[in-house]
C-alpha cells in the first residue's frame, strides 16, 4: 500500500499506478451528484454541462446556504454508492476516471472500472464535517431544480484519506473483505 496525493484532472498514468489499499488526497476539483443528477444526464439524456475527462465524481447532495448569490457548504457528506451502480458506465464513458463515495460498486461495475482504467475511491461513513471542511468553495452548480441533488463543481484541497476500494486491475477491496469474512465463518462451522 501507499500514499498519493492527486490532483485532478486525472490521467490513465496516475489512475493504473493506483492498487486496492492505496490511501489517496486529493487536491482540485470533484463533481457532486446523485440519484436526480445521473437520472436527468442518462435516463432523460440530458447533456452534461461540463467535461468531465478525467474528472473525480463523488456521491453527495451536499446541505447549502445561498449567501450573496452564492452558494456556500454546510455539510458536504457522502451517501452510499451501491444505488447508483446502474449509472457508472454512463460516468465512466464521459470519461470519469475516479468515483467516490462509501460502501463500494457492485461486482459488475469492477469490470467496467477496469475496462475503463478507473478506479472507486472509498469514504468512510460519518465523515461528513472533515468532507465539508476540505472543500474550499463550491465553484459552480448546474440543475437548481434538483436541489440539493444537483451537478456540483467542488474545490477540495487534502479532500480525504480515500481508499482505493476498487483499481483498475480488477480488484475489488469490498468482494475480497466479504470472501475472507465467509470464509472465517466456513471455518467456524466446521
Amino acid at each position: 500500500m501507499a500514499d498519493y496525493q492527486l490532483t485532478t484532472p486525472l490521467t490513465d498514468d496516475v489512475v493504473m499506478s493506483l492498487h486496492v489499499g492505496d490511501v489517496v488526497t486529493v487536491n482540485g476539483h470533484i463533481y457532486g451528484l446523485r440519484d436526480a443528477t445521473l437520472i436527468r444526464m442518462f435516463d432523460q439524456k440530458v447533456d452534461i454541462p461540463p467535461d468531465l475527462t478525467g474528472a473525480i465524481c463523488l456521491h453527495t447532495a451536499p446541505g447549502v446556504r445561498l449567501e450573496e448569490g452564492r452558494y456556500v457548504k454546510v455539510s458536504v457528506g457522502t451517501t452510499t454508492s451501491t444505488r447508483m451502480n446502474r449509472f457508472t458506465e454512463g460516468l465512466l464513458g464521459q470519461g470519469v476516471k475516479a468515483i467516490t463515495g462509501k460502501g463500494g460498486l457492485l461486482e459488475d461495475s469492477t469490470k467496467l472500472l477496469q475496462a475503463h482504467h478507473a478506479v472507486y475511491l472509498g469514504l468512510v461513513g460519518g465523515t461528513a464535517a472533515s468532507e465539508t471542511l476540505q472543500i474550499e468553495e463550491i465553484e459552480e452548480m448546474w440543475w437548481p431544480d434538483l436541489m440539493p441533488e444537483c451537478l456540483w463543481k467542488f474545490r477540495v484541497r487534502d479532500f480525504g484519506p480515500l481508499i482505493v476500494g476498487i483499481d483498475a486491475y480488477g480488484r475489488n477491496l469490498y468482494l475480497e473483505t466479504k470472501q475472507q469474512a465467509l470464509a472465517v465463518v466456513k471455518h467456524m462451522e466446521m
